[in-house]
């Protein structure tokens, strides 16, 4: 299992929520007072991880919602080609391609080690 269950109140900005099966930062979070005969409702601004999407949510405060678990790992850089790096994982060995977003392309050269997050058996390389 990829991911644990939380209730939106015990949300925070810049931690990770899965909305559409897709992980997302927290970018914002709004709570309203509880109505007369209703519950505090939350409104939640997040984007996608990997596809860069905004995305937005309102639920009660004590709805449950699922939190992805989000590897941060180490890899070392193989070889670079065009916009795709190989990579070998510092702590399985296991080799791997990824696209290298645009405003990484001219930091990485082969040799190097970077970061790379894992959500939900994707990755994405880290500009963290």
């Amino acid at each position: 299992m990829s991911w644990e269950q939380a209730e939106i109140r015990e949300l925070k900005v810049n931690r990770y929520i899965v909305i559409d099966e897709e992980p997302c930062r927290i970018l914002s979070i709004q709570t309203s007072k509880p109505g007369k005969h209703g519950e505090a409702k939350a409104r939640l601004e997040a984007v996608g991880l990997f596809d860069e999407q905004k995305r937005s949510i309102v639920h009660p405060v004590t709805h449950k919602v699922r939190v992805p678990m989000i590897d941060k790992r180490k890899a070392q850089i193989l070889s670079l080609h065009a916009n795709v790096a190989q990579l070998m994982d510092l702590e399985t060995y296991e080799t791997f391609e990824l696209p290298v977003p645009s405003e990484l392309q001219e930091k990485l050269q082969a040799g190097q080690e970077t970061m790379y997050l894992e959500a939900l058996g994707r990755r994405k390389l880290s500009t963290l």
